[in-house]
Order: C-alpha cells, then sequence, then structure tokens
C-alpha cells in the first residue's frame, strides 16, 4: 500500500473524493464526512486567499487543540499554498511571540479560549489577520451551540474580542470561489517548532515531500493489519505535536475516522468519548497508557475492534506495555522518531518483552548509521550518535544556516544527537536521548530555555537544569539555582509559570553555592546528575 500523491493538498482531495460520506473526524460525538471537509476548507482557502490577500508560501499559525477547527483549517490552509505553523495553545506570552516573529505568520488561526496571551504580543508580530475558533466550529445543529457553551463555561484565561478578528463559524459559511494554486511536493508543508538538537527553538522545514514519503514508510510498515476505508482511530494526542500530526495525515491517507480528543488530560471524559466507539487503532504515549490504566472506568471500554496501539514521543516502560496488552488484548508497536524526521524512524515489532525492547528498526528508505564523536561508524553492539538519512529528513532549519549545518551534513544525514546501539538483529536501543533534552510526557524540555527563565529573576545569580525520574510523567525538570539574593524557591516556580508553559516549570528547585563548569565556562549537567546520586 503507498501514497502516489505529490502532495498533501492533492492527498486531501482524492481522499475526499474517494471517501466523501464516509466520516473523516469525530469530535463531541460530532461526525464531519470526507465531503464536508472539503467543503468547509475550501470556503476557508477562498477567504483567506480574497479576504486575507494571502500568496502562495505565505505562513498561517494554528494555535488550536483537537478541536474540527484544526483539519478544516489546515485543509484550506494547502488548498491556498500556505505553509502551516503548528503552535501549542498553552504556550506563554514570550513563546507565542518567538514563533510567531520567528515565522512571520500572517494570519493566526486561535481557539476563543486563548485569545488574550495572542492579543498581549501581537503588535510585535507580522500577524495581520486573526480568525477566531471556537469548540464547536465545524458541528452544526443545536450541539454547536451546546459545545461551545460547554467551552465558555471552562475558560480559565482572559478572553478577548478585539474589533478585526474573525469568526471562523462565519468563514466556514464564505461562498466565494478558490483560486487553484498548484503545490509540488519541494513546497514547503510545516515549519515545525522544535529544540532540535541543541536546544534552540526554531522550527524545522518540513516539505509536503517529507511529509508523504514518511507516510509512505509507515503504510509499508504497518500495511497488513491496516484496512483502507475501515479504521477507527482515536487521538488523543495534540496535532500540533508532530507525533500526533502525522499520525492523523496516515489515517487520512486510509481513509480512516479519527476521533479527535480535545482535552486528554480529563480521563473521565476521553473514556467516555471512546467507551462505545468500537475503534480499531490507539495511538498514545507511555504517560497516558498509565493514566488510562490506572482509571477504573478504562476496563468498561469496548476493546473488542482493536488490532494496533502505536507509542512514540517518549520512551515506552515494559510494565506499562505488558499491562495493556493483558488489559486490552493488543501488544504495544513502540517506535521513534524526531520532529527533524517528520518524524518516524524506526518502528518496533510488537513485542513487549524485556529481552525484545528497543526502539525499532528502521522504516523503509531510512538509512541508519551509528557514528563515534569523531563521525566514524561504530562496530554493531557499540554505543554511538545515530545518523539518519532518507526522505523524511526535514530540507533545514528555517532562516538558521548556522543551526543547519551543526545537523544536517553535506550529504544529507541528519545528526539526531542520541545515543543508540544495535543488536544483533538489527534493532535500535535508545542510550541516552539527546544529551540535555528533558522529555515531560513525550514533550521536549531544552534546559537552556527554562535557565534563560530562571535568570531573569534578579535574585538568580545563575542556574542549571535536568530532568529527573517522575512516575506520572516519564522525567520532570529540576533547576539547581545560585542566588543573588534571598528567595523561596516557590517564588521561583511562580515565576517561571509567567514565561514557560507547565510541563517547562521546574518541579523542584535545590540552592547551591556554585555549578560544576567546564574551562571554558559550559555547565556541566553530567556533573549535576552526579550530585543528584550521590
Amino acid at each position: 500500500m503507498q501514497v502516489s500523491e505529490a502532495s498533501l493538498t492533492e492527498l486531501f482531495q482524492h481522499r475526499c473524493a474517494q471517501y466523501a460520506l464516509a466520516p473523516a473526524f469525530d469530535s463531541f460525538g460530532y461526525q464531519l464526512t470526507y465531503h464536508a471537509w472539503e467543503q468547509g476548507a475550501t470556503a476557508i482557502a477562498a477567504f483567506l486567499q480574497r479576504d486575507c490577500h494571502v500568496k502562495k508560501g505565505d505562513r498561517i499559525a494554528l494555535i488550536l487543540p483537537n478541536i474540527l477547527a484544526y483539519p478544516l483549517v489546515l485543509m484550506g490552509a494547502f488548498l491556498a499554498g500556505l505553509v502551516v505553523v503548528n503552535i501549542n495553545p498553552l504556550y506563554t506570552a514570550p513563546e507565542m511571540e518567538h514563533t510567531l516573529q520567528d515565522s512571520g505568520a500572517k494570519v493566526a488561526v486561535i481557539l476563543k479560549n486563548f485569545t488574550g496571551v495572542l492579543e498581549s504580543i501581537r503588535s510585535k508580530t507580522a500577524v495581520e489577520k486573526v480568525l477566531v475558533a471556537n469548540l464547536g466550529d465545524g458541528i452544526t445543529g443545536f450541539k454547536r451551540y451546546l459545545v461551545n457553551f460547554v467551552g465558555w463555561l471552562k475558560r480559565k484565561t482572559p478572553v478577548i474580542d478585539a474589533p478585526d478578528y474573525l469568526d471562523l463559524a462565519i468563514v466556514l459559511k464564505n461562498k466565494k470561489s478558490r483560486r487553484p494554486v498548484s503545490c509540488e511536493g519541494t513546497d514547503i508543508a510545516f515549519l515545525q517548532y522544535t529544540g532540535g538538537t541543541t536546544g534552540k527553538m526554531k522550527a524545522a522545514v518540513l516539505t509536503h515531500h517529507n511529509v508523504i514519503a514518511n507516510i509512505n514508510q509507515c503504510l509499508t510498515w504497518l500495511a497488513p493489519p491496516l484496512r483502507a476505508g475501515a479504521e477507527v482511530v482515536v487521538m488523543p494526542l495534540p496535532l500540533y505535536h508532530i507525533f500526533s500530526l502525522t499520525s492523523t495525515l496516515f489515517m487520512v491517507a486510509l481513509g480512516a475516522k479519527s476521533i479527535l480528543i480535545a482535552n486528554p488530560r480529563d480521563l473521565s471524559s476521553l473514556i467516555k468519548a471512546i467507551r462505545t466507539a468500537r475503534f480499531s487503532v490507539f495511538i498514545g504515549v507511555n504517560t497516558l497508557f498509565r493514566g488510562l490504566l490506572d482509571h477504573p472506568a478504562f476496563k468498561q471500554v469496548d476493546f473488542s475492534q482493536l488490532h494496533l496501539t502505536f507509542s512514540g514521543g517518549m520512551t515506552l516502560q515494559l510494565d506499562i506495555a505488558t499491562e495493556w496488552g493483558k488489559t486490552t488484548g493488543v501488544p504495544i508497536i513502540e517506535g521513534y522518531g524526531l520532529t527533524e524526521a517528520s518524524p518516524v524512524v524506526t518502528i518496533n515489532a510488537p513485542e513487549p518483552t524485556a529481552e525484545h525492547r528497543g526502539i525499532g528498526f528502521p522504516v523503509p528508505w531510512t538509512e541508519i548509521s551509528i557514528r563515534d564523536e569523531q563521525g566514524e561508524a561504530v562496530s554493531r553492539g557499540m554505543v554511538g550518535e545515530l545518523w539518519i538519512r532518507g526522505p523524511q529528513v526535514m530540507r533545514e532549519y528555517w532562516q538558521q544556516p548556522a543551526e543547519t549545518l551543526q545537523v544536517l551534513t553535506h550529504d544529507n544525514w541528519l545528526k539526531t544527537g542520541d545515543l543508540v546501539s544495535e543488536d544483533e538483529r538489527g534493532c535500535l536501543h535508545l542510550v541516552d536521548r539527546k544529551k540535555d533534552v528533558i522529555i515531560v510526557s513525550g514533550f521536549n524540555v531544552y534546559p537552556g530555555e527554562v535557565e534563560a527563565v530562571l535568570t531573569l529573576h534578579p535574585a538568580v545569580q545563575e542556574a542549571g537544569v535536568v530532568g529527573v525520574p517522575c512516575e506520572e510523567t516519564g522525567e520532570a525538570v529540576k533547576a539547581f539555582v545560585v542566588l543573588r539574593s534571598p528567595v523561596m524557591a516557590q517564588a521561583l516556580i511562580t515565576f517561571c509559570h509567567r514565561h514557560l508553559t507547565g510541563y517547562k516549570v521546574p518541579h523542584q528547585i535545590e540552592f547551591v553555592a556554585a555549578l560544576p563548569k567546564s574551562n571554558v565556562g559550559k555547565i556541566l549537567r553530567k556533573e549535576l546528575r552526579h550530585m543528584m546520586a550521590s
């Protein structure tokens, strides 16, 4: 099974024709057909072209959770020839400001609940038009009003209604015609923000060809158990995350129905949404599996049609994999990837046993090489940095030539920064997940970013940040802080909450007299870890 389309735009249009009356997405129990998806997206594309005056290659920021507005705007953006910039709607003002400034996004589409953050920094960005979405946009009838009302009740942040904001629900009724835009595989599809291997937030440039190639790689590996036009997939992970995004596009290629979960942290609502859905595929991460398995209502879910569970984003723990298999009757297949590779690099066989654990085998058309610090290949069984080469590897970092040269070689090898080894079967084993990156519930936390925020506080002289084991999230953030003047740890945590998304905020702060450093003044995080162990 292979996708023959050259671009995601073409793929969407072909699947909408092929599966016109079949449901493409389910949100809050409402099913959006492939035909209705294309109709809504076409209306959005025409509005973007004629009222927002966008041209091919302009950037559009999607600041949305898993609601129907996301796939509608995504397809609309591609039909208009735009580049999609995914932004976490929970970002703080400084984080949102950076991504919008760096990408040069001309249009932003944001859930109404988060407009207060956007408006506080909008004047510092290139955003000219803002489309405001509600939870129920894309849903028809009385249910739309009910869903929107519930969303209104749950708002926790200030909502801004600026005079020039545009209501997405009205845009969906647009009757103007769309101007056709040619889309090639070499055109940019996404600017996907990541800290990369060096920790500074920047955008991986992913072309339509990159993403289509990764879809084909996964289809080739997973096609035997998957059925075109017949799968129902639970999609609880946020679509602005590359793992969930590509998984959803992969399912669109199959003509599947994706059940969108707007708030996966609300496990009771998640379970209620899927209890009788008779889903066949589940996409998750280690912490979500743990939370579901611990929830008393999870055993009431109908698993009779489930035949594939896929895990990524963070290391899958053996006990959770084993318990999931016993509870659902289906093992978890674990994969490994990174944003710069669109993201899938390896997929494991469904063998959740201690002797077979690893991050899997390279997906088709992917070359791997394990190198030492001098860039020379190591022998099988030895530990080294994983280098990969394949059609899914990003083109570059957006407007960051120096950063690009650090990770992409002249012959197109991507240096992942991850230390791995290869066993006799050819299965890769992750030894260290990027030297300094902390993985909190599948999300990357870059110590340098947290350190920079801590040192903004007038009482802090310097700070060093590392990850510590956490039962709930896999890892949590711990900061070692050298003070200029007295301050309470809780005051620093509160300060960080004003500048960082919640999962990046230190859970622990330890005050120290000095930080271990190299002879050039670089903080030795390895020594900080030793300090914790001693």
